[in-house]
């Protein structure tokens, strides 16, 4: 299965969810070598770094964030993904505008999990401080575990 996450820049949430869910599939023997992950962002600039916050935070997590590039969507290889999961509605239904075709395989972390129903969207943490990513992260960590859950029911 290929799964790619999407944000803005791709240089926190989206980065950061790569990064868990590469890590948490490692460790998964039941998941590892069966689920690629990558990422991708609406606007990101391709080649640009995650933040210092979002390092950090992923850091207190055990997880390196330093070499992760982003790459903008334009630029990926979305078209082959099997599960495309959007941090926020509004790049679900962007991305959806963009990509028709896709439109099955396009939904938010939280509503591909069934997680927190009345708020679908993982709210960007740029430009605030430490606690907010640690906040997003762990938002990011609850719907990694239940997908984690889903997928190992599924295979």
């Amino acid at each position: 299965m290929k799964v790619m996450f999407i944000c803005t820049g791709n240089i926190c949430r989206s980065a950061m969810a790569e990064a868990m869910l590469k890590d948490k599939i490692e460790k998964n023997d039941k998941l590892k070598g069966k689920i690629e992950v990558c990422s991708a962002g609406t606007f990101a600039s391709t080649g640009d770094t995650s933040t210092y916050s979002a390092i950090e935070v992923m850091d207190e997590y055990g997880i390196n964030l330093t070499l992760h590039r982003a790459t903008n969507v334009n630029e990926s290889n979305i078209l082959q993904m099997d599960v495309i999961l959007c941090a926020t509605t509004s790049h679900k239904n962007m991305l959806i505008n963009m990509y028709p075709n896709l439109k099955e395989r396009i939904y938010t972390m939280k509503e591909y999990v069934g997680f927190d129903k009345n708020d679908l969207d993982i709210k960007d943490p740029w430009g605030y401080g430490i606690e907010v990513y640690r906040v997003c992260a762990a938002e990011i960590e609850k719907c990694i575990d239940l997908m984690i859950d889903k997928w190992i029911q599924e295979l």
